[in-house]
Formats: structure tokens, sequence, C-alpha cells
């Protein structure tokens, strides 16, 4: 064989079986509980130069050192877009409860690491920290910040304070900020504090059974404006997959999500919402229910998951997600 076109052959054969080893089949949904590695060159922030900081649509300049801080410094970038907040949300308490705004954000849109509150009942939101706190949310990744943060801060509120958080965050309408793209191939990303960001120059990898979900500017989400817009890669006809999963208990594998979480995924009473959630979350919360790692008062949800594979779940939240809340 000619050298050039043995190469050729050769490097082919190696993408190959790069691509293969990158798709192989995972048993644990890693990417869904992003824990941060060791560091990747051209990553780092720079450091700060004390400078204001600005995001689009708000009139506010503020420095990092007026936000960086979980108690006391909660960014209010768009406080038109929602009604006064009480103490516990905007301020916290000091030395160890933080400000709900800070990681849900003052308009309770949530983050790819946490979760929307936005319209939540309040008998739904204190069962959650409830559950937190008698160790029926523990999580499926025992090193994944923010699921401890939450089991803390659930140990540390006051039933009052936990009153006057639930009430603030049901008075708020909710919204998405999540686009869901089908795609085959996908930016390299690495853990950014505890979301997923793309990787600077990194170029693509195949996406695989995977769904990667990150900012599309890095720089608004580390200000934390509460308008931030995500992109959610899912698989090629995985909405439409997860669309008929959905819609028809098929083959007797899994329950109707509309049955409890009404007729457009918008919740149902304390039933909560799905549609326009974090695909992140939701594969999260799916795969927690699965592996019994999230129980209590949602326990009736290991009967729904028990016979969903990881593709059906990825379906079902790249679905459930690309629907309007």
């Amino acid at each position: 064989m000619h050298k050039p076109k043995a190469a050729a052959l050769a490097w082919v054969i190696v993408l190959a079986v790069a691509a293969a080893s990158t798709c192989a089949a995972a048993d644990f949904p890693a990417w869904a509980y992003p824990v941060a590695g060791p560091a990747i060159p051209g990553t780092a922030s720079p450091p700060d130069d004390g400078s204001p900081k600005r995001v689009p649509d708000s009139r506010l300049a503020l420095t990092k050192a007026q936000f960086a801080a979980h108690v006391t410094a909660v960014p209010d970038w768009h406080p038109e877009d929602h009604p006064a907040m009480p103490g516990i949300v905007s301020v916290g308490r000091e030395p160890r409860v933080w400000a709900c705004a800070y990681c849900h954000l003052p308009n309770g849109a949530g983050r790819p690491e946490n979760t929307s509150l936005a319209g939540l009942t309040p008998a739904y939101f204190k069962q959650q920290l409830a559950d937190f706190k008698h160790g029926n949310r523990t999580g499926s990744e025992p090193k994944r910040a923010p699921q401890n943060f939450m089991i803390a801060m659930a140990n540390s509120v006051t039933d009052d304070e936990v009153a006057q958080a639930a009430a603030y965050f049901a008075s708020l309408k909710p919204e998405s900020y999540v686009r869901v793209v089908e795609a085959d191939t996908v930016p390299k990303s690495y853990v950014a504090g505890a979301m997923l960001a793309k990787v600077p120059g990194g170029g693509f990898e195949p996406l695989c059974d995977r769904i990667i979900e990150i900012p599309e500017d890095l720089e608004r989400a580390d200000n934390r404006d509460s308008r931030t817009p995500y992109l959610a890669y899912v698989p090629v006809g995985s909405v439409e997959k997860g669309a008929a999963l959905v819609a028809t208990a098929k083959a007797g594998k899994t329950q109707q999500c509309s049955v409890c979480h009404g007729p457009e995924l918008r919740g149902l009473g304390d039933v909560p919402r799905l549609a326009g959630r974090s695909p992140s979350y939701l594969m999260r919360q799916l795969y927690d229910y699965k592996s019994g790692t999230r129980t209590g008062a949602s326990g009736l949800m290991k009967v729904v998951v028990a016979d969903l594979s990881l593709g059906d779940m990825i379906a079902i939240v790249a679905y459930v997600s690309s629907r309007t809340p």
C-alpha cells in the first residue's frame, strides 16, 4: 500500500476508535452531575480588576465585590422582573444561610446546577425543604456541591424563613431561558463552578447519549444575570421520541406525564411544572428517583421511572425541556 494512503487510513481508524470510545455506553450520566476536575488551560476566569460589570438590558453597574458573596450580596440586575424580595431571598442570614436568590436568582429562573422555583406552590416548596432535611434528597453524586449546600441550608433555615421564601417564589411567573437544539456534535465542555461551559477554542466532539447544557455567554452566567440564555444540545430525534414517551404509556414502560403534571406539563396543584425546566436538573431527578437517592413525598416517581433506560430518560427530558412553561 502506498505510504500516504496507509497513513491516511490509519488516521481514519484512529478517529473512528476515538469516536467509538467517546460514545461508549455509560451507566451513570456524569454530564448531569458536573463536578470540577483538574484545571483546563485557557478556562480560568481573569483576575477581578474591580471594574463595574454590566449585563444586557440592565441599568445597573456592579463590581464583583458587590455580588460575589453568598450572603448579603445578591445581584438584582432586573428588579422590574419580580416583586420585592423578603430578606431570606435577597440577603439570607449570616453566617450559614445563603440568600435563596443567589443560587435560584431573583426571578426564580434558577440555573443548570439547581432549579427554577418560580410558580411552585408553597406546599410543594416546603415539602422539598423537608425532604432535603430528612435525607430524602441526597442525590446520586455525593461530591456535587449544590446538592450538599441545599441539604445544609434545609437544616439551618427556620420554618418562618421557609414560609416567606415559599410565598415569594409561588408568586412568580415561570420563564424559561433554555433553548433545546438537536445535534450530532457539541462544543467540548468543562465544569465551570457547578455547570458545564464551552471550552474556548476547544472544537467539537460527538454528543452521543448525553445532554450538554451550557450558557450562551459564560460571563453573563458568572455575573449571575437572571436572564442568561442557555443552549441544551440533545441527541437527534430525541425530542420526537420523548414526545411519544410522555404522551403515551408506551408498551407499559412508563406513565403519561400529563396525568399528574397537567395537560401542558405546566403543573397541576401541588405537582410541579416540568415544561421549560433545565434539562440537567430534570435528568438528575429522573436518575435520582431510579437510583433511590430521591424518595420522600415524591416516592411515587420510583414506579414511573423503573423501566426507563438512560436513553428513554434523555428523550423525555429533551422533549419536556423544549416546551413552553
